[in-house]
């Protein structure tokens, strides 16, 4: 688990170096979304570069599209691709390893960024598995902005009435979205409320805390008859004082001194788990 923890933050070291060198990149949300990709990929997920054409994996899709960077970021870790390529060739003209994720590359189910869709299709997915009898698991994380897509709310219903119990949806709780609050631009009210309305069981989690998302992930395995929505209640930003809670790092190229000073407070954090 400590070598988890610590990963996530060489990882989000990597996003870094992919922004800086791709000029450009949804790094906010990047760093509040890491914790619960790695628990995904490297706790609960049977999903590896050895098994995409196995029917019986388990199914990932970033609903979340702009956020694409971190699972980049994850998925080379994996060894879908050579971290050393995605960094020095995302978001170059002519690149695959665009802004948004490509189902052209190894590991990604599907193209996303037009927010909303992700929920629905793993609808789909999971309902394809209760169909065919298969114990495979879909999963997929949001941001807490895309809520305000009515899609996602047609797909919450359909989850609910067909008692998707081998569903797992995330939100990326960080109360941010690029023109600002998520509560000024279309107030939640309670979303534990709102999910639970809709037929969901409902776990609201310290989303950068990884214990506490795989405990989550292993609760939502426990649940049958309804599937499993998990509000990761995380930091905008998350790793530096820099960039953390603040809007307009929702989409921002770190200046040289900028840069400087998050992969030294990055490094902070690392150590400071290492001495836990």
């Amino acid at each position: 688990m400590e070598n988890l923890k610590v990963m996530a933050y060489d990882l989000r070291k990597d996003v870094i170096d992919m922004i800086v060198e791709g000029k450009g990149g949804h790094i906010g949300g990047d760093m509040s979304v890491m914790e619960t990709l790695v628990a995904l990929y490297f706790d609960q997920m049977n999903a590896s570069p050895e098994n995409m054409d196995d029917p019986d994996r388990d199914r990932f899709v970033m609903s979340k599209g702009h956020s694409v960077e971190a699972l980049y970021a994850v998925l080379a870790k994996k060894g879908f691709f050579p971290m050393e390529e995605v960094i020095s060739q995302f978001s170059k003209f002519g690149s695959k390893y665009i802004g948004h994720p490509n189902n052209k590359l190894p590991g990604i189910e599907m193209n996303s960024g037009s927010l909303g869709h992700g929920l629905p299709v793993c609808v789909g997915m999971a309902m394809a598995g209760k169909m065919d009898k298969k114990d495979y698991r879909v999963y997929t994380v949001m941001g807490d902005g895309e809520l305000a897509e009515g899609s996602v709310w047609e797909g919450a219903m359909a989850g609910g009435h067909y008692k998707l119990d081998n569903l797992c949806a995330v939100v990326d709780r960080n109360r941010l979205q690029i023109s600002g609050s998520t509560e000024d631009v279309m107030s939640q009210d309670v979303q534990e409320e709102r999910w639970a309305s809709f037929g969901w069981n409902v776990l609201s989690v310290d989303g950068n805390d990884l214990d506490a998302m795989i405990q989550a992930f292993e609760d939502a395995k426990t649940c049958k008859g309804k599937p499993t929505v998990i509000i990761a209640n995380t930091i905008k930003g998350c790793g530096s004082s820099v960039m953390e809670n603040k809007a307009a790092w929702h989409h921002h190229v770190p200046s040289p001194e900028e840069y400087a000073q998050i992969m030294k407070d990055l490094d902070a954090r690392k150590e400071a788990l290492l001495h836990e």
